[in-house]
């Protein structure tokens, strides 16, 4: 397995975001399972994943597939008392960061409950009101 995604799995699960700022590409993009925009750049990405691994609960990766720069990982949480599976899907660049997250979620009622969730704790960090203001 490639080590960066060896790291990835150790650190976005428990939202360390620091750690996953190191694994980030500079202009790293950022497909969520509950908005229809792309985030870019390693900034907003690294604390996005660091709330989103405050929210998950139970979290682990079930299943790894991939080679070289592509690769998916599926895995099971919990977002409150709900449960969820999903795949992550990355792309590393040529030095070895991730240059495209992508995340796909079901059930419709998880995501949901992740979207209120996410929104509550980026409510919370000024550095959103700069991060959205750059996405628009």
């Amino acid at each position: 397995m490639h080590p960066t995604i060896e790291r990835m799995m150790a650190v976005v699960a428990a939202g360390r975001e620091a750690d996953i700022h190191s694994l980030l590409a500079e202009d790293v993009d950022f497909l969520p399972p509950t908005y229809w925009k792309t985030w870019t750049g390693r900034e907003p990405v690294a604390a996005l994943l660091g709330h989103v691994g405050r929210i998950f609960s139970d979290f682990e990766y079930r299943r790894i597939m991939g080679d070289g720069n592509d690769w998916a990982l599926e895995f099971q949480c919990k977002i409150g008392d709900l449960d969820a599976v999903g795949v992550d899907l990355i792309t590393l660049d040529d030095t070895g960061l991730i240059a495209t997250f992508e995340v796909v979620m079901r059930p419709l009622k998880s995501v949901e409950a992740l979207r209120a969730a996410m929104n509550a704790s980026v409510a919370s960090d000024p550095r959103f009101a700069a991060f959205r203001a750059a996405l628009s």
